[in-house]
């Protein structure tokens, strides 16, 4: 049953996601997130988005031009295949940013106390994967705290600084609780369809969604419950590599985005 709820809620999210650009369908309690695609391998457009982000500290990806990628992952169940694409990340030296929900750290403790073990990040994804915009802060709050209480049980990550929202939803209301709260939120520049553990569609699938999309900056998006991922990250990040990509970790993006620019002239 946990299952079923996790991939329609899932669903609900990439519905919103790869609409042609972000939806303001119920825009009075909340936006879901989305952007307009591209594939020149530039930063997608987010419209009105932008301004919004940039005011309460949030983000999509790095804007600086750098041919710098920031993967990420959603984990809302276990499939089998995270311990495959923890070892293609350990191969290749690569960093990951793991967004968690509670069912997830419940059932998997020996998971997450790898990714931390392995230098990976612990994203907060919630922990019963409530959408945002139709709670209390305290519920909120409460959510947050709860999951990042529980993964600091079973790793040594004890504090959480990036939140994924629940089913891409969002609102300035949101933000501002998240940035009073101490977090971060953390959205993603590129995604496709593959959390459907029932229409895996091979391995290249994965691979040519992302290479048709890549740009300079990219927060990508993808689901450790996929096959096709799980196939794919090795010829993937070698393949990235190869044309002067380097991947970071979300920390890199933040704490360059802290450091004065530099000035030029007198």
């Amino acid at each position: 049953m946990r299952k079923v709820i996790a991939l329609a809620a899932m669903l609900f999210m990439f519905f919103l996601a790869f609409s042609s650009f972000p939806s303001d369908a119920g825009a009075q309690s909340g936006y879901g997130w989305g952007f307009k695609k591209n594939e020149e391998h530039k930063l997608p457009d987010i419209g009105k988005y932008k301004q919004i982000l940039e005011e309460y500290g949030a983000y999509y990806a790095d804007d600086s031009g750098e041919k710098v990628l920031y993967l990420t992952f959603d984990n809302g169940y276990e499939e089998g295949y995270t311990d495959n694409i923890l070892d293609v990340l350990n191969k290749h030296n690569v960093p990951a940013t793991f967004f968690l929900t509670g069912h997830y750290v419940e059932s998997e403790p020996d998971l997450v106390k790898r990714m931390v073990d392995e230098g990976h990040i612990i994203g907060n994804h919630s922990y019963h994967h409530p959408d945002f915009t139709v709670v209390t802060k305290e519920t909120m709050r409460k959510e947050l705290e709860s999951l990042e209480e529980a993964v600091s049980k079973v790793s040594s990550q004890e504090d959480i600084k990036y939140l994924r929202p629940p089913k891409g939803m969002f609102n300035e209301k949101t933000l501002k609780w998240s940035k009073e709260l101490g977090y971060i939120h953390t959205f993603w520049s590129l995604a496709f369809v593959d959390w459907d553990t029932g229409d895996q569609k091979g391995w290249k699938y994965a691979y040519e969604n992302i290479m048709d999309n890549i740009h300079p900056g990219a927060v990508i998006l993808l689901h450790t419950v996929s096959s096709d991922n799980a196939k794919a990250l090795d010829k993937l990040v070698t393949t990235l590599k190869k044309q002067g990509y380097q991947f970071k970790s979300l920390d890199h993006m933040v704490m360059k985005d802290m450091l004065p620019r530099p000035i030029y002239g007198y």
